[in-house]
């Protein structure tokens, strides 16, 4: 073969180890950019406007930082519209409360508890209008008393009337939202409600405390505020969980080892207040009104009579017509996989 011939051969075949060369390049690159787009996509989570100190880490921003991921907060106002969200998928991980984890795991939704926000106590309370002349509980009897339905208050409220002896048709139940609940307090449609954070300061400001969840649930019918995730996302990705978690038990440590000092920083106040709605001057004695868990705590309650709670909370609701199944175990709807 000629050297004349044989040059093109050569430019050829550089050409071709160029092209393929390129081709590997783009592959790689595309596939990159695949990868980032992953980690970019947001987890979409759904919050309520509870009162608690991880609402900080909240504001801050430490969940995003801590897990390296994008996240998509979205405001609800009542747990059923959380369940109805993670049933369909709009979000994964959601904030409810034990009432409405009962109802949900009753219906097969497929979630599960991984972290217990707090057990409630003054920061859901049955509040009565100076204008209703109730100063007892058997006043109640005849009366409007608003409510979200298949809430941790609902089931607050029916416990307490339980308590007290008076029936479920002796007084008026209505099913209203929070905001819902606070226009119609001011408008004086309703005579009592059982709500939480900012209808309840809105509603204590012109009434009075009758009970609170605490005093329920030393009755026998404690109540949580969790966090739950939809099963297929926790198996897909239980290091985002581990990191939630850790950071939500850093704000509550941090909460537990000074309340004073936490409450006595206006940055703290203020950030909870923004992102609830409540009166800054409330929130101190809301976030003293629960109980919050550390790591020891949470596993020890989740490992142990929990999926019972969930179990007496669903036969409670069945009883009273609020759910139409009860499962015979609910451990299932439990996990302290991500404490680990």
């Amino acid at each position: 073969m000629s050297k004349k011939n044989s040059k093109p051969l050569w430019i050829t075949a550089i050409v071709l180890v160029a092209i393929v060369a390129f081709i590997v390049y783009q592959n790689r690159k595309d596939q990159a950019s695949d990868a980032q787009t992953v980690s970019r996509k947001s987890v979409v989570i759904a919050y309520q406007t509870g009162v608690d100190p991880s609402k900080v880490a909240q504001a801050n921003g430490d969940y995003e930082k801590n897990s390296g991921q994008h996240i998509q907060w979205k405001k609800f106002d009542a747990g059923s519209d959380v369940v109805n969200a993670l049933a369909s998928g709009d979000v994964v991980i959601g904030n409810i409360g034990s009432s409405p984890l009962a109802a949900a795991a009753s219906r097969n939704v497929p979630i599960e508890v991984f972290l217990i926000t707090a057990k409630l106590g003054s920061s859901e309370a049955l509040v009565v209008s100076q204008k209703s002349n109730i100063h007892s509980p058997q006043d109640l009897i005849g009366k409007t008393i608003a409510v979200p339905f298949v809430s941790t208050t609902h089931y607050s409220l029916l416990s307490a009337l339980k308590h007290w002896g008076i029936s479920e048709n002796q007084v008026k139940i209505i099913n209203l939202r929070p905001p819902e609940i606070a226009a119609a307090w001011e408008r004086g449609d309703i005579d009592a409600t059982y709500v939480w954070e900012p209808a309840l300061s809105k509603a204590k400001a012109t009434g009075t405390v009758l009970t609170d969840s605490k005093q329920v649930g030393e009755w026998g019918a404690p109540t949580y505020d969790l966090w739950v995730v939809r099963k297929d996302f926790a198996e897909k990705n239980p290091d985002f969980l581990k990191s939630f978690v850790k950071t939500t038990l850093t704000q509550i440590d941090a909460y537990q080892q000074n309340p004073q000092a936490f409450v006595q920083n206006q940055s703290n106040i203020d950030k909870i207040a923004k992102l609830t709605g409540s009166d800054p001057k409330d929130i101190p004695l809301l976030l003293a009104g629960n109980n919050y868990l550390n790591l020891e705590q949470q596993q020890k309650t989740l490992s142990g009579d929990f999926a019972k709670n969930i179990f007496d909370t669903a036969t409670f609701l069945k009883s009273q017509g609020k759910v139409d199944q009860v499962k015979a175990n609910y451990a299932e709807n439990v996990s302290t996989a991500f404490f680990k």
